[in-house]
């Protein structure tokens, strides 16, 4: 990484800090990230703000999804009750085609930046079929988690 860093900042002003924040070729349960084959490709970056207590709902990406934790901790719930968490500052690359619920156990805002490597006319999401008893949009009731005190870095919770 010093050589990117070392390389970056030869080809800019020297007085301009370049940090990686994340480089991998898997997600952040192992996967080999692999780009799909679009007619039109086409990159989607959004902040998306959960207030405490909110849930995205169960969903999944058929798309390659890259996220920077702005403020807050985004805890993750797989379906196999693997929970992890992403504190303030940390970087990931999301679970591809695996269902998930991205939760804000805090009690102040949560803010993330995501890049979806997508194609004009496909969804950035897939929303998990629900009961009629269930909605897409859920409130986590339970007790505040631990945010983890390494920044950078995810932490599992054992559930």
């Amino acid at each position: 990484m010093v050589l990117i860093c070392s390389t970056a900042r030869a080809q800019y002003n020297k007085a301009i800090i370049i940090e990686p924040l994340l480089k991998t070729d898997t997600t952040s349960i192992g996967q080999k990230i692999v780009y799909p084959q679009f007619k039109e490709n086409e990159v989607t970056i959004a902040k998306i703000t959960f207030p405490p207590g909110v849930s995205t709902g169960w969903h999944k990406h058929e798309i390659p999804v890259f996220a920077y934790v702005l403020k807050g901790t985004l805890t993750v719930e797989l379906e196999n009750n693997k929970v992890t968490e992403f504190p303030e500052n940390s970087t990931f690359a999301e679970v591809f085609n695996t269902y998930h619920n991205g939760v804000n156990k805090g009690t102040e805002d949560l803010v993330l930046i995501a890049f979806y490597m997508g194609g004009k006319g496909i969804p950035n999401s897939v929303v998990k079929e629900q009961t009629k008893e269930k909605s897409t949009m859920h409130v986590f009731l339970g007790k505040k988690s631990a945010a983890s005190e390494v920044k950078g870095e995810a932490k599992e919770v054992i559930k």
